[in-house]
């Protein structure tokens, strides 16, 4: 636990921005489509972004059975490139890459089949491609929201932050989060992790753990499946946890306060639409506060009156343009009165 103890309040933040979501359209019934999901590392049931993106899929074929989809799985890199040759091979109309970790062979792909679709998940490096549609979103706006939460909840005054890895993409949540908790409480304390996996409960376990023995009452996740230890620490040592990308209370009902949903389940059905109607549009399209693609958890059964108003007109707010969630470390340094954080390993 060393290692956690040296890299406390350290972490690396940087937000992409995009254009709107796709918006609502007739369907077309007339056609059927092959949709192939291929997960990151974490796997089909991280019960985080692969499961949601794959349960709006599920849902998406009851609504249109004329959409057909399926998935594969990664248990390593080596994987990806293998996964998206296989649907390519199999002739699927639309390639759905779950998570910024699939961007290279992404693009390889996408190069070498220029008529093939391809959709990615929290990765706008590709957005240059014509065959690329890059699903992006807000998340630092939910994280924003879940800090105010932790910020009001905490009683020591000293929360923590989980995150699985560093990129672009992943730095939105913690960006969000430090700028939500010290709006709500600018005396309180960050203890911050880079667990560098998302398939690593033990790990999550582990840097909650030593969050808690150092005074964090509220830890907030961006973790993926290694979030799952983080709520499992919280609640062995009867704490709040916060989780993110769905409502992940039922994990611990007694001590997940709320989540940072951002909707994968949404943006999938989404393009997987745009696919049958004809009206793929490659580039990034950004889900957020404004147009529902971003959100806290509808769970608030732990939250107290006072909680919910706060981040209700926070919530209004940032939709209405009278708070800016910061998007570079340089915002939040100055927001803050001065550099605060270093950049994590």
């Amino acid at each position: 636990m060393k290692k956690i103890l040296a890299m406390a309040l350290s972490l690396i933040l940087i937000l992409s921005m995009g254009a709107a979501a796709f918006a609502d359209e007739a369907v077309d019934t007339s056609r059927t489509i092959l949709v192939g999901v291929i997960t990151d590392v974490g796997g089909v049931n991280d019960k985080s972004f692969n499961q949601t993106t794959w349960e709006g899929m599920q849902a998406l074929m009851e609504e249109y059975p004329n959409i057909q989809a399926s998935y594969l799985e990664s248990s390593t890199e080596a994987d990806y490139g293998t996964n998206i040759q296989t649907y390519v091979d199999e002739g699927y109309d639309l390639i759905i890459c779950v998570g910024y970790m699939l961007a290279d062979a992404l693009r390889e792909a996408a190069e070498a089949y220029p008529e093939q679709k391809f959709a990615i998940i929290d990765d706008a490096t590709n957005a240059d491609l014509p065959n690329v549609a890059c699903l992006m979103f807000a998340q630092n706006e939910a994280s924003y929201l879940v800090g105010i939460v932790a910020g009001m909840m905490t009683e020591s005054g000293t929360v923590g932050y989980v995150q699985g890895m560093v990129s672009d993409s992943m730095n939105q949540f913690g960006i969000g989060y430090i700028a939500g908790v010290k709006a709500a409480n600018p005396d309180a304390t960050i203890l911050q992790y880079n667990v560098n996996s998302f398939a690593d409960a033990t790990i999550g376990s582990a840097a909650a753990t030593d969050m808690i023995t150092n005074g964090a009452d509220v830890i907030y996740h961006a973790a993926g499946g290694s979030g799952s230890g983080v709520i499992e620490a919280c609640a062995t040592n009867q704490v709040w946890a916060i989780g993110v990308d769905t409502d992940q209370s039922p994990l611990a009902p007694d001590y997940v306060v709320t989540s940072a949903m951002k909707r994968v389940d949404t943006a999938a059905q989404d393009i997987s639409l745009a696919v049958l109607n004809g009206t793929f549009k490659s580039g990034e399209h950004v889900y957020e506060l404004a147009n529902g693609g971003v959100d806290i958890a509808p769970t608030q059964d732990l939250l107290s009156e006072e909680v919910i108003a706060a981040v209700e007109d926070a919530k209004a707010a940032i939709i209405a343009g009278e708070v800016t969630v910061p998007s570079t470390i340089e915002e939040l340094d100055t927001l803050l009165g001065g550099h605060i954080f270093t950049l994590a390993d």
